[in-house]
């Protein structure tokens, strides 16, 4: 018998397209919580359609919609908007990511759910938050880097600012909407009258939050961090470097300890136990010595060899993986996170484990992302207790 999960008896309507808010629902129903997805009649949501395909769906869709249950409502029609409602009374989170004021024009807005179901928690996910002067923007994962502070940090110096290749933005939103949904659920729990709130994710801010203490030293000391390409400003060493055979180690050699470890490693006793170099502001002062001297010796071995003789002193080291070196590691097999599954045609393939591992009520995958509507007969029928013949109707007036 399974164990039971976190949030099992949890039910979650999922309102939103693409990026953050489906990865959210993607979390939240991987522990245990019913995640009811909507979308829209004809087409569903545009992720279907996104980069690589197998069979007319993205294969991107298998991962984000994992868990999930799908059911179509065309929420411009008030039929639909009525049915929102409904579902609303029944479950205990709506999650959306529609642009500030959509929700409120169809009349399926914060105070509007509120006044069918109080305990509802709406957890809702744009550009700029739902309020502030930029609230009515679109927002995109993208713009919320640059404006959110990190564009400028990504890349070198003397070149434009570079994206990373996934979208970065939208995915830390999606794990605020995931913290702040547990969150309004524990303190409903707690509430003695049930009362449900507003978690608004704002992905400009989700991303401001990841600049550690940019803030502060630019307030106190007038400094601006800038592009620094593969270094991380003031932590020495911490870098990228070459090894003989053409390959890039990243090593992690900051602390104090360890730097006196690593220069021993190299060959370096003498930097090892000089006191200009025994505390990281004295290493950040000659970083550019320091990795000199670091690839110096990388340049000399390949990277399994270089890997090996760091590891063997616990320096932290690593090789830069592509996707074929992360399907071939033994640690990702080890910790399961390379689960295979199978599509709706049979074909099996490897999809991302869960994250974070729990002992006792750990995730788990229990089928791939469903076709579009795949639910709507369970949702309405049994769930809503709409009769077939109700069902049937909304279905043939694109209701549903």
């Amino acid at each position: 018998m399974s164990k039971r999960k976190p949030l099992d008896g949890i039910k979650i309507l999922e309102l939103g397209n693409l990026v953050a808010a489906p990865f959210a629902g993607k979390i939240l129903s991987e522990f245990g919580a019913e995640v009811i997805k909507v979308e829209e009649p004809t087409k569903g949501d545009p992720l279907r359609n996104w980069r690589v395909m197998h069979n007319n769906t993205s294969v991107w869709w298998y991962v984000q919609s994992r868990n999930k249950k799908s059911i179509t409502v065309n929420m411009r029609d008030p039929e639909g908007q009525q049915i929102i409602k409904e579902l609303a009374e029944k479950v205990d989170v709506v999650l959306e990511n529609f642009k500030p004021g959509t929700l409120e024009k169809w009349g399926l807005g914060l105070e509007d759910l509120q006044k069918v179901n109080p305990s509802i928690i709406m957890t809702r996910v744009s550009g700029y938050g739902q309020t502030g002067p930029y609230r009515e923007k679109p927002g995109f994962g993208s713009v919320a880097e640059a404006i959110g502070g990190l564009r400028y940090l990504t890349g070198y110096p003397d070149l434009p600012p570079v994206r990373v290749g996934i979208a970065l933005g939208d995915l830390v939103a999606g794990l605020y909407a995931v913290i702040g949904t547990l969150m309004a659920l524990r303190a409903r729990d707690e509430d003695a009258q049930k009362r449900g709130q507003l978690v608004d994710v704002a992905l400009y801010e989700s991303v401001f939050s990841l600049l550690e203490g940019i803030l502060p030293e630019y307030d106190l000391t007038g400094v601006v961090r800038e592009r620094t390409g593969s270094t991380l400003p003031g932590i020495a060493p911490s870098n990228t470097y070459e090894c003989s055979d053409g390959k890039h180690l990243v090593i992690g050699g900051n602390g104090d300890k360890i730097f006196q470890r690593l220069m021993t490693a190299i060959d370096r006793e003498d930097l090892a136990n000089d006191p200009i170099y025994s505390s990281n502001q004295g290493r950040a002062d000659n970083v550019d010595f320091i990795d000199a001297t670091i690839e110096e010796w990388t340049k000399r071995h390949p990277l399994k060899e270089a890997q090996r003789i760091l590891d063997e002193v616990s320096v932290p080291v690593g090789p830069i993986y592509g996707i074929k070196e992360i399907v071939e590691d033994e640690q990702y097999k080890a910790r399961d996170m390379l689960q295979e599954i199978e599509l709706p045609d049979g074909k099996k393939v490897l999809v991302p484990g869960v994250v974070p591992k729990l002992s006792e009520t750990p995730g788990e995958i229990k089928w791939s992302g469903p076709s579009l509507g795949e639910h709507n007969e369970e949702i309405y029928t049994e769930f809503m207790n709409f009769s077939f013949e109700k069902f049937k109707k909304l279905k043939e007036q694109g209701v549903v």
